[in-house]
């Protein structure tokens, strides 16, 4: 027997989590079975946070533990949890609907994931240093391929009390990401935080960005208390010690729910060939023009790219960076993939022997 109706899903104990009819109706096959539905909100060394309908339990992971990383508890997961028991334990999580992916650092390129079932991904770039807008695409290519809707917070904003230079740098940033609010916000003083707090006021947003973006203090504002501490970022580049060391999901007094997640030093791509496209929209549409369907965007003739860069109408700074992620993809996919693989090799044998037959001709022109 089902244990909630879908009359009663609103005022659920969990609704304020995300607890939704779609979620019920996927959970329908555990609660027969006696198990109790819950939202994890932490993960810690084999065991979890996860709040059921009577409140947060301690549970062991055990028995989800498969040989994929893919494929692990994480915070934002959805799981079926016995409903007693000393320990207790997660026999299942639920279907993902998105979930927020980037490779590891291993030889191996797994993925790591950092969120799961979230809808908003709001990526913190502090304005206390420069900015870095190859690390805002690269973020930005992961958040859509996650599923998620994409949020760039611009943090600390009251460091740059000139509006004229403030709306420059919003407008860099904004021409860097097609598509995706672009909000300056100064958590420090509430400065733009009523818009982000409208924004993530529904759903399940999580925090990212690398250490000493303010991450802590935005979420100390949205959340409306010190839950998080908050230490000061070096002047010298404005970072800061990873402030956050686990992934935390935490109610918002406004609405929905927000996931902070400890500073992110390295965010390699995954599998993210659809993000990089929606980042580069506008060059993935020029593509379409070019007289070669694989043009490499480089010497070809007839590239509507590279006469867009010419022209002004492209940055190259934009062509440089969408390259770079393209090849960065490709190789990750290339280590996992052996039909990613052999056509990378097949593209390497085709550019050698471009780069051969080159250099002979010019040869022969010397001779």
């Amino acid at each position: 027997m089902n244990l909630f109706s879908s009359s009663s899903v609103s005022s659920h104990p969990l609704a304020v989590y995300g607890w939704d009819e779609g979620w019920e109706a996927e959970f329908a096959p555990y609660a027969e079975q006696g198990l109790l539905p819950g939202r994890v909100v932490r993960v810690d060394r084999g065991q979890c946070d996860v709040v059921a309908p009577a409140g947060t339990v301690r549970a062991d992971t055990e028995f989800v533990v498969p040989r994929d990383p893919m494929k692990v508890v994480c915070t934002g997961d959805w799981v079926a949890v016995d409903p007693d028991g000393d320990p207790r334990y997660v026999r299942a999580y639920l279907p993902r609907r998105t979930a927020f992916v980037r490779s590891t650092s291993s030889e191996r390129s797994e993925g790591q994931i950092l969120a799961a079932n979230i809808d908003h991904a709001v990526i913190a770039v502090s304005l206390a240093v420069e900015l870095d807008l190859g690390r805002v695409e690269r973020f930005l290519a992961l958040a859509w391929e996650s599923g998620a809707q994409p949020v760039v917070v611009l943090t600390k904003a009251d460091l740059v009390p000139d509006p004229v230079t403030l709306a420059h740098l919003v407008q860099d940033v904004e021409t860097s990401a097609p598509g995706v609010p672009v909000l300056p916000v100064s958590a420090l003083h509430g400065g733009g935080l009523d818009v982000l707090v409208a924004l993530v006021g529904s759903g399940t947003s999580v925090l990212l960005g690398q250490s000493g973006a303010g991450k802590s203090t935005l979420a100390n504002a949205l959340v409306g208390a010190d839950v998080m501490d908050v230490q000061a970022a070096r002047d010298v580049d404005g970072k800061g010690r990873h402030t956050t060391t686990t992934r935390n999901l935490l109610p918002l007094p406004s609405g929905g729910a927000l996931i902070d997640t400890p500073g992110l030093r390295g965010v390699g791509l995954f599998d993210a060939e659809t993000g990089v496209g929606q980042v580069f929209s506008e060059i993935e549409e020029l593509a379409e023009e070019c007289r070669f369907q694989d043009c490499a965007h480089e010497t070809e003739p007839g590239c509507a790219v590279r006469s867009a860069v010419e022209s002004g109408e492209l940055p190259e700074r934009r062509l440089e960076s969408y390259r770079k992620l393209v090849r960065e993809n490709r190789w990750i996919m290339a280590k996992t993939d052996a039909r990613a693989r052999a056509e990378l090799r097949r593209d390497w044998k085709r550019k050698g022997a471009e780069g051969k037959a080159a250099m002979e001709a010019k040869r022969g022109r010397w001779a």
